[in-house]
């Protein structure tokens, strides 16, 4: 795919307690959000050519990361795995199939994924050398489903387009997981901000949608 035009898409999918929290501090996750909630996930996942995760999902939940639509097919996005170190188990369900682990380390083989390496940032892949390995491969839209460290990363270059966050009714406290790791900011004006958009109810959950402000 040629290197001009417009950057691919990127839609950061958070799924929390109402403070915000991923999980409880031993990691338990499964489910925060009811049926209803996780069944709007799977369509997202269907209108995005891509779903990214980083390493650390992977070796805490071993996601299928497929979109699942109850009696309709669905064409599947490309699996994206952030790995510095290579690190996804060659049994996990990402190894095979249509699967990118996008690495800092030298390449070597995972199952049947394609394993590439890009440049690094601080010791993990470059979001931006992340956003080019994807649009070479033609991929217009990404939607990142974690963990915090990549929301963050994501978040602090300025890349996340839309926010797509489904609050559960519940409270986990601070020892919970956050859903952004540290953003590092000297000032409130560096906050990254966004315009919301809607928000609904879905099932016990809220959905709120948000677009970045530029």
């Amino acid at each position: 795919m040629p290197s001009s035009g417009p950057r691919t898409r990127v839609t950061l999918k958070l799924a929390t307690s109402l403070d915000g929290r991923i999980a409880t501090a031993a990691g338990e996750s499964r489910w925060i959000t009811g049926e209803a909630a996780r069944l709007e996930g799977h369509r997202l996942r269907a209108a995005h050519d891509a779903i990214l995760v980083g390493v650390e999902t992977v070796l805490a939940d071993d996601p299928e990361l497929t979109a699942r639509l109850p009696g309709r097919p669905v064409d599947q996005p490309l699996r994206v795995v952030l790995d510095s170190r290579l690190r996804t188990p060659p049994t996990a369900r990402v190894s095979h199939g249509d699967t990118l682990i996008l690495t800092v380390a030298e390449p070597s083989p995972i199952g049947t994924a394609v394993v590439e390496r890009v440049e690094a940032d601080h010791g993990r892949p470059s979001v931006g050398a992340v956003l080019s390995a994807l649009k070479r491969r033609g991929v217009s839209s990404v939607l990142i489903e974690g963990g915090g460290q990549v929301a963050a990363s994501f978040l602090r270059a300025g890349l996340v387009d839309r926010l797509e966050w489904f609050r559960a009714p519940i409270l986990l406290g601070a020892e919970g997981r956050p859903c952004v790791a540290a953003l590092a900011l000297a000032k409130l004006a560096d906050a990254p901000t966004f315009r919301r958009l809607s928000a609904e109810p879905v099932g016990d959950d809220l959905w709120e949608r948000y677009d970045a402000v530029r």
